[in-house]
């Protein structure tokens, strides 16, 4: 890829307004290094023993539904030795690592079936990158999964001559998802968004309803179903988690 050519991808990424866009001209770019399925994935609420509830993660995929039913729904996730490998590295690791893994450690049933599972979807080869985080409650990394049938030493070939361009590109994506709204499952309403952006300024209930023309138990209704939406037992933490997902404060573009 000429550095011209990368600059412009990435001029195009950080300008980008939209989840659905950058995420449309991201898996067409990786396509074009042969990675046809991507799963972008990213938690605010990992501990030592939970990545958090998987309705607050933020997850990306061109997989088709019926990978995504299974390795998600279904729990494969949990042990899947290159999640693992993510959660506990930083950087970029080749696919070449789980036949390694697989000929030096007694792998468990269920990473057997992981394994299985994968064969059986044509996920075989690839690299995983785990981005480096600022605090240990949050990870993410995106696997990129090369074409059916495509051998894992001419991915790593690929990626010798493009890796650090990929790496690059893969950090600089993850960087604009993370200022980009997100809903998922926990959507919110406007008039929601816009008591608790009033909240988040400091006013009381009193104050939001005379600001916005409400009662003041319209205010509390509105406040109530938010928390419900954000399955959260608080207003403060309907604040916190909203302006995680970047839903607050978001100009109309």
């Amino acid at each position: 890829m000429s550095q011209f050519a990368l600059r412009k991808y990435l001029d195009d990424v950080t300008n980008t307004q939209t989840i659905e866009n950058l995420w449309n001209m991201h898996t067409e770019k990786m396509a074009s290094y042969g990675f046809d399925r991507l799963i972008y994935g990213f938690t605010r609420y990992k501990t030592s023993s939970s990545l958090g509830d998987p309705q607050d993660w933020v997850i990306l995929t061109n997989h088709s539904p019926d990978y995504m039913d299974v390795f998600i729904d279904e729990g494969l996730y949990f042990h899947a030795p290159m999640l693992r490998w993510a959660i506990e590295n930083n950087g970029a690791c080749s696919w070449s690592w789980l036949k390694d893994m697989y000929r030096r450690i007694n792998i468990t049933a269920s990473e057997q079936r992981v394994m299985d599972f994968n064969r059986s979807m044509g996920v075989t080869s690839g690299y995983t990158i785990s981005f480096r985080s600022v605090s240990d409650r949050y990870k993410g990394a995106i696997a990129l999964t090369a074409k059916a049938d495509t051998p894992q030493e001419d991915v790593d070939a690929m990626w010798d001559e493009h890796g650090d361009d990929i790496i690059v590109m893969n950090n600089v994506v993850h960087l604009k998802l993370l200022t980009l709204p997100y809903s998922g499952s926990r959507n919110l309403t406007k008039r929601q968004r816009e008591v608790l952006e009033w909240v988040g300024d400091g006013k009381t209930t009193q104050d939001i309803a005379l600001l916005l023309g409400l009662t003041a138990a319209t205010v509390e209704k509105h406040l109530r179903l938010a928390r419900e939406s954000l399955d959260v037992e608080t207003t403060a933490q309907a604040v916190l988690k909203a302006a995680f997902y970047n839903q607050m404060f978001v100009l109309d573009v």
